[in-house]
């Protein structure tokens, strides 16, 4: 596994940009040098995170999201954890 973050995940497993053991590692995100907990995706290259618009479902079961944009860093959590088992 590379020490480098993708351009752009999700942690919404059904969408082709999750990576579970990238995400089990742990990824902070930073937006607009505040940290932000409730990041749903991001993409770094186009600016922008995806957060939950509230508590409230589609009618899928899964949350509402609206896209802000801004500088996004993502980062590892833990920097001394292992790249891999």
């Amino acid at each position: 596994m590379t020490e480098t973050l993708p351009d752009r995940l999700s942690v919404d497993p059904k969408s082709p940009f999750h990576d579970a053991d990238l995400l089990a590692r742990g990824i902070g995100i930073r937006f607009n040098g505040q940290e932000r907990t409730t990041v749903e995706e991001y993409c770094v290259s186009e600016g922008w995170i995806r957060v939950a618009a509230g508590k409230s479902l589609d009618r899928r079961g899964r949350p509402i999201t609206i896209k802000i944009k801004g500088e996004v860093v993502p980062y590892f959590l833990n920097a001394d954890a292992p790249a891999g088992d």
